[in-house]
């Protein structure tokens, strides 16, 4: 039987632990040839000294399987690293056909606390290492796109966050760095359509060493698999990188214990049309006042109002 990812090659990125580990041996398992790529600091803040073992002991997994696999253990966040992880797909199994970008740190702070060193750390290799790995697979598939004429294979998936979506007040750099994810997401879908390329993120939900702290409330399971086990994002970023998701561009989806939700658009909840040519500060006070009225100040909008389902504070 023919796998659905076989004779495919795929990129995962800070595969090394926790989701992008799963990630990683799901698309081995779907028969996709992998780089998996960790840069191997063991602190969760990208503290540490780097080290290939992570990303190594993925990949002898992968192939221990019956799969290839090679490691890379290079920074994404740097421009110049996240070309030659490309470049090293390309090399080593003779193309590229999926990104799956996951690689990041936390540095967690409330905003009037927290240092510019912080914010730039977590902006830096989340949002900066997802544009750099893309930049250069889109620009290997556009090359390839226009080489022969026609449209090639491609997929990118993003890890976004339900920080980006309902908030998180201790996490300010990675919130805003996960909603940068979902626009370069987006962007990237629009762009690269033409070639035959799509992209779309995800915001997973799980036990990882990112959010051991968050989950420390929720134990896992004496039987059975742990609702909160990366085991259940995994087989949708394989799916999504399958020729099946082929009409899916540039969506955002919820994932996590047995469960998928798809995130529309933001659209319009109400709209005012002023009776002037320009809106008075009275007039504003007049519509826009009594529609906040029944809010406690301050309050901000619920997880509910933006995916209908209930979310406890701090996920990831």
């Amino acid at each position: 039987m023919t796998l659905p990812l076989e004779g495919l090659a795929a990129i995962v990125t800070g595969a090394g632990r926790g989701l992008g580990r799963a990630e990683a041996l799901e698309l081995g398992r779907l028969g996709a040839a992998v780089v998996v790529n960790d840069y191997g600091q063991p602190g969760r803040d990208g503290s540490g000294e780097a080290s290939a073992g992570p990303a190594e002991e993925v990949a002898a997994e992968i192939r221990a399987a019956g799969g290839r696999a090679t490691a890379h253990t290079g920074d994404v966040a740097d421009f110049q690293q996240a070309a030659e992880l490309v470049e090293l797909a390309i090399a080593e199994f003779g193309r590229l056909d999926i990104l799956v970008n996951n690689a990041g740190i936390l540095r967690d702070r409330m905003v009037f606390s927290m240092t510019e060193g912080e914010w730039d750390a977590v902006i830096r290799v989340h949002l900066k290492g997802h544009f750099n790995t893309t930049h250069f697979a889109a620009r290997h598939w556009r090359e390839r796109s226009k080489a022969t004429g026609a449209p090639v294979y491609g997929r990118i998936v993003n890890t976004s966050s339900e920080a980006y979506l309902a908030g998180s007040a201790g996490q300010p750099n990675y919130a805003a760095a996960k909603g940068g994810i979902v626009g370069l997401t987006t962007s990237t879908a629009l762009a690269l359509a033409k070639y035959g390329v799509t992209a779309n993120a995800i915001c997973p939900r799980a036990r990882t060493r990112m959010t051991e702290d968050v989950f420390a409330g929720f134990q896992e399971p004496e039987d059975g698999l742990d609702p909160l086990a990366p085991e259940h994002v995994a087989p949708l970023v394989g799916y999504l990188a399958s020729p099946a998701a082929e009409r899916i561009n540039g969506q955002l989806l919820v994932v996590h214990g047995g469960m998928v939700a798809i995130v529309e658009r933001p659209h319009v909840q109400a709209k005012f049309d002023s009776k002037q040519d320009v809106f008075s500060y009275d007039e504003l006070d007049a519509v826009l006042t009594p529609h906040y009225a029944e809010r406690p100040p301050g309050e901000t909008f619920a997880a509910a109002e933006v995916l209908g389902l209930k979310r406890e504070p701090g996920t990831g």
